[in-house]
């Protein structure tokens, strides 16, 4: 099941074509792979994966954060960014849970943008619970 954000018309969802294409590739992925891997396992062909489809991306971009004017070096990383547009969230947990929601908004806030996914690839269908859409 996919989450799709409040603020979305359902008519045309904000960077609705570069999400399904994400969505496709990491639903090959999970197809070749299954569950049971490691994140980073699923990290490095879900790349590989959006590579061969030509999207453009960044893996593990360091996040800043800044508190009342102090840079803060905290180490967080955002697994990846596609086209510079859409946050990617990878998981391989059992279930998400509202936390897993909540790091997703605050990198999207943190990082001013729209739209993010999180995949979680430990499920059985990747599509029936393994894919949240946040908009903020």
């Amino acid at each position: 099941m996919i989450n799709h954000g409040a603020t979305e018309t359902r008519s045309k969802l904000l960077h609705e074509d570069l999400t399904a294409k994400i969505i496709g590739a990491a639903i090959e992925v999970h197809r070749a792979l299954g569950p049971g891997l490691l994140e980073s396992a699923y990290e490095e062909c879900l790349c590989h994966e959006l590579n061969l489809r030509w999207l453009s991306f960044q893996r593990q971009v360091p996040l800043p954060v800044s508190y009342k004017g102090v840079h803060l070096d905290c180490g967080y990383r955002i697994d990846v960014i596609v086209a510079n547009d859409v946050i990617l969230e990878l998981k391989c947990v059992e279930h998400t849970l509202p936390v897993h929601e909540a790091q997703l908004l605050t990198y999207l806030k943190l990082l001013n943008k729209r739209v993010g996914l999180i995949l979680n690839f430990h499920v059985a269908t990747l599509v029936r619970g393994g894919i949240v859409r946040k908009v903020i």
